[in-house]
């Protein structure tokens, strides 16, 4: 049963991946047609040997003519007969390999523009239970497998299964009792096919997760390449790797393993099938003449090198299959809910949570629990509390990148949910405490996304309410400087503060500043709390932060614990409790209290 089920599945994934060849479905006829023209080329060479042979043997008077070439005699026919049957091959390979080739990279682009454009549409969650090392590695590892099972294993296939055919069909037709036992051997290939592709499936599994964790450790130790150096984690680095890429040799070796015996072994049945084939045509002679005999012994040995490239094509398919597994995994992993209806141009940014529990998927634990506050337009909450305490969590669930079950998060009155998601995130502003800058200028940072187009004064009006514009222009190309993968080239208060231009550049009627000066010295804290202070009027603010000193004008301020809000006021009441704030307090500035 099993079995059964894996074949349905297999046959099921290969027709899937073979209807991302119908755009290129005209490229792959053209293909198609060059190797029919490259497939009934072969017998056509093993005829001429049967004129040539029997050229050979007639005397001068009674020298044969070829009549497929007006009666010319054999000695200026046959070579002429060769150069045109060459030429016609030739025509056929370079159509059925160059627009193959054509149908080949336009696959590999259009699944590499899928699986790309589903990782803009994934849930959190995804990204949460998947390293981005696999994730890149299916972009390019995978994709590359899945192309070779679509495109490349269909020119084996076809080319090879054409030129058998034909060859097939001539020897049927020089003599059909010699072809049967040739023939008889088929079912014995087929076995030996059917076990080595369950093998080459399951270690082409096994290969591909090696890889994927390669490119994960790989990926990992660029990324944080300051924490190895300053830690001494060189030998260790150097050894996990050395790790993954054994076991990737490993497996890779085993793969070759099991096609260098497949192989020989096939050959041994072929060959053994020719022997005896031989055995036959010497045997049972007859009438034949030399040339008949030599035509039929040349397309019977043309045929075990396509039948073993058609065998072998099962290992390129099955690699496929495991990497498509795997692709389409991914393309059908649902996207971010996105069942609104409700698109405004401009809210006012009132601000209701009402009775918010909340859990990560896969935890029972709570990490939120009876959240409630409101915040009016212009207003500004603080959410203060120890680390893991759920205020980045909560600011998280308001543009909705995880989805919350249990209460209610309303703007200007509407449930969140009941936006569109691409119109609830325009009317949110976001700076988290992991600032991300792409490898682009300075510029195209701040203006980024739908901002993109901005005219360069706003984007520099935006630059200086951030207090960044002193330093941008200090740079070797100012505003069109590049700042290098995730902003390298710039300090960690630099970075922070073209994420907080970008997010001024918006305009958003919720401002939500997730740690926004964490990594900011005193006096650029000083000069930003200036400049949010002017980015904060006429909306509304959601500020999380460790420092206090950062909060103290804030309107409400959330004392969070274990998830819960354990106190609520403005940082005068909140002293005045001598509780949970007061004691945070206490410890930023004791020496002051």
């Amino acid at each position: 049963m099993p079995n059964g089920t894996t074949t349905t599945s297999s046959i099921g994934i290969y027709f899937r991946l073979l209807s991302y060849v119908r755009p290129f479905v005209g490229l792959f006829a053209i293909s198609l047609l060059g190797f029919v023209i490259f497939g009934a080329s072969q017998p056509m060479l093993a005829a001429v040997l049967k004129y040539f042979v029997d050229g050979l043997s007639a005397t001068t008077e009674t020298q044969q003519n070829l009549p497929l070439l007006g009666n010319i005699e054999l000695m200026y026919g046959v070579p002429l007969l060769m150069v045109l049957i060459i030429i016609f091959r030739s025509i056929g390979s370079f159509l059925g390999n160059y627009y193959l080739a054509r149908v080949s990279l336009g696959l590999i682009h259009d699944l590499r523009v899928g699986l790309f454009n589903s990782l803009l549409q994934l849930p959190n969650r995804y990204f949460d239970e998947n390293n981005s090392g696999h994730l890149i590695s299916r972009i390019t590892y995978n994709v590359t497998m899945v192309t070779g099972a679509a495109t490349d294993a269909i020119k084996v296939v076809v080319r090879e299964g054409l030129t058998v055919s034909f060859l097939f069909g001539y020897l049927v037709w020089m003599n059909w009792k010699l072809t049967a036992v040739m023939i008889a051997i088929l079912p014995l290939i087929g076995v030996m096919v059917s076990h080595a592709s369950r093998k080459f499936r399951k270690q082409s599994k096994k290969i591909q997760s090696s890889m994927g964790e390669l490119t994960h450790i790989a990926s990992e130790t660029i990324q944080g390449y300051r924490a190895v150096r300053s830690f001494g984690g060189e030998p260790y680095e150097a050894q996990r790797f050395s790790r993954a890429s054994a076991d990737n040799t490993a497996k890779q070796l085993r793969m070759v393993k099991t096609g260098a015996t497949f192989t020989p072994a096939l050959q041994l049945v072929t060959f053994s099938a020719m022997a005896v084939v031989l055995f036959l045509v010497l045997f049972m002679r007859g009438d034949a003449t030399a040339g008949d005999l030599v035509a039929y012994i040349s397309a019977a040995g043309m045929l075990p090198k396509p039948i073993r490239q058609l065998s072998e094509v099962s290992s390129t398919i099955q690699k496929g299959l495991a990497g498509a597994e795997s692709i389409f995994a991914q393309l059908d992993e649902p996207g971010e809910e996105n069942l609104g209806t409700v698109e405004r141009e401009r809210v006012s940014g009132r601000l209701d949570v009402r009775g918010l529990s909340f859990s990560y998927p896969g935890s029972e634990r709570p990490v939120l629990e009876d959240i409630e506050f409101t915040a009016e337009p212009g207003q500004m909450i603080a959410l203060v509390g120890r680390s893991g305490s759920g205020k980045s969590t909560l600011a998280n669930l308001i543009p909705r990148f995880y989805r919350h079950r249990t209460g209610e998060i309303l703007l200007d009155g509407v449930p969140v949910e009941n936006y569109t998601l691409r119109n609830l995130r325009r009317h949110i502003a976001l700076v988290s405490q992991q600032t991300s800058l792409f490898n682009d200028s300075v510029a195209n940072n701040i203006a980024y996304g739908d901002l993109a187009g901005c005219p360069r004064e706003q984007v520099v009006a935006a630059a200086q309410a951030a207090c960044a514009d002193e330093f941008i222009r200090a740079l070797p190309d100012g505003y069109d400087t590049l700042v290098g993968e995730n902003g390298v080239l710039l300090s960690g208060g630099q970075r922070q503060r073209l994420a907080i231009a970008r997010a001024i550049l918006k305009d958003a009627p919720l401002l939500i500043l997730d740690e926004a000066t964490s990594a900011l010295d005193t006096e650029s804290e000083r000069h930003i709390q200036t400049a949010l202070e002017s980015a904060t009027q006429n909306r509304t603010t959601l500020v999380i932060a460790h420092r206090l000193s950062t909060i103290e004008r804030a309107d409400l301020i959330l004392v969070m614990e274990q998830g819960r809000i354990v106190e609520r006021g403005n940082h005068a009441e909140l002293l005045l409790q001598n509780g949970h704030y007061a004691r945070l307090h206490a410890l930023q500035f004791g020496e002051n209290a």
